[in-house]
């Protein structure tokens, strides 16, 4: 498996968790952008600006599972299906 370098990850409330998720990112000087969660006792501060961005990422998937071959990953050779992701990003960033 592949060591993936990363500044930033970018998660859902549902990855705020201390043990699991924030102090491994921490030993490894990755930042959290993750918003707390409501019940949380002690508040923590996350980048918002940087958190939009996510939505905007949810968005192109959302929009990417709207063709069938992709969500349903007909083609099962990775350089096939790869180009197919290549096509239908084209034809979405075109549409826009």
């Amino acid at each position: 498996m592949k060591n993936i370098q990363a500044d930033a990850l970018l998660a859902d409330k549902a990855f705020d968790a201390d043990e699991r998720v924030l102090k491994n990112l921490q030993e490894k000087g990755i930042e959290a952008v993750i918003p707390p969660k409501s019940n949380r006792k002690a508040p923590r501060d996350y980048d918002r600006e940087l958190y939009k961005a996510r939505h905007l990422i949810e968005n192109f998937f959302a929009k990417l599972k709207q063709y069938r071959a992709i969500a349903t990953r007909d083609d099962k050779i990775a350089n096939t299906f790869l180009g197919g992701i290549f096509l239908t990003s084209t034809v979405i960033w075109l549409n826009q």
